[in-house]
């Protein structure tokens, strides 16, 4: 997993501007109005990995990892409600490689195996490790998160939609700013989530592709995992004090 290692960073970041591109054009074009926003939302989402990728920030390979692992999913799960076509073979397929590409520690040099931002953020191998398995999570949540708050709903469901996406957002970022405020707005917008699925109005017959509830309880799920790694170094913190 040591060669080709530029050559994978620019497969990588190639695909996520592909898939970015794709979302923007058909966000743009406007052929499934109820959608619009939330393509624009998943635009955003690729466009900020390859963008963080090429400017190589620390925490890049860690969201585009997640990304590519979300792509990867929903690929899967589109094989199994739909079959083997091969729009789906190549979603799941192509984000497998932005995954996989940047999977290993010596991609890792170029991006959070960097000295100085640890020395930065005084920052052991622990918890190195910790902050990456949380923003590989957040990197898969986001545009479950997005789909979710983005989707048509009625208008109470929005304002708990866009609340959580809201939290997601400012505790990712201040997550990668470690700061620990950025973990209780993940919580929150773990709870806020888990409050939109459990009163949505959505129909028990909707397909699972398009059930804003199954995006808002993988969502939900995701961040509790993203928040889990620190959870003992909080209570240990706390019972210091």
């Amino acid at each position: 997993m040591n060669r080709l290692l530029g050559e994978r960073r620019a497969v990588a970041a190639a695909v996520l501007a592909f898939y970015g591109m794709i979302y923007l054009l058909f966000a743009l074009s406007g052929q499934v109005p109820p959608l619009t926003n939330a393509l624009f939302g998943l635009a955003g989402v690729y466009i900020l990995g390859f963008f963080a990728l090429s400017a190589g920030y620390f925490w890049a390979r860690w969201y585009a990892i997640g990304v590519g692992l979300f792509g990867l999913i929903s690929g899967l799960v589109a094989i199994w409600q739909i079959g083997l076509e091969n729009v789906v073979l190549f979603m799941a397929g192509s984000h497998a490689l932005v995954a996989l590409g940047l999977w290993g520690d010596g991609m890792s040099k170029a991006f959070d195996g960097r000295l100085e931002w640890r020395t930065r953020f005084h920052l052991d191998e622990h918890a190195v490790h910790r902050l990456g398995k949380a923003v590989i999570r957040i990197g898969i949540s986001l545009p479950y998160i997005l789909l979710y708050a983005l989707a048509p709903k009625g208008a109470s469901e929005s304002l708990l939609a866009v609340a959580a996406l809201g939290l997601a957002g400012a505790g990712a970022y201040g997550l990668i700013r470690l700061r620990t405020w950025g973990l209780a707005s993940l919580v929150g917008a773990a709870a806020v989530l888990a409050i939109g699925a459990l009163t949505s109005s959505s129909t028990a017959s909707a397909p699972a592709l398009l059930d804003p509830r199954m995006y808002a309880v993988i969502g939900a799920a995701l961040l509790g995992a993203a928040v889990v790694p620190f959870g003992r170094p909080v209570l240990d913190y706390l019972r210091s004090r």
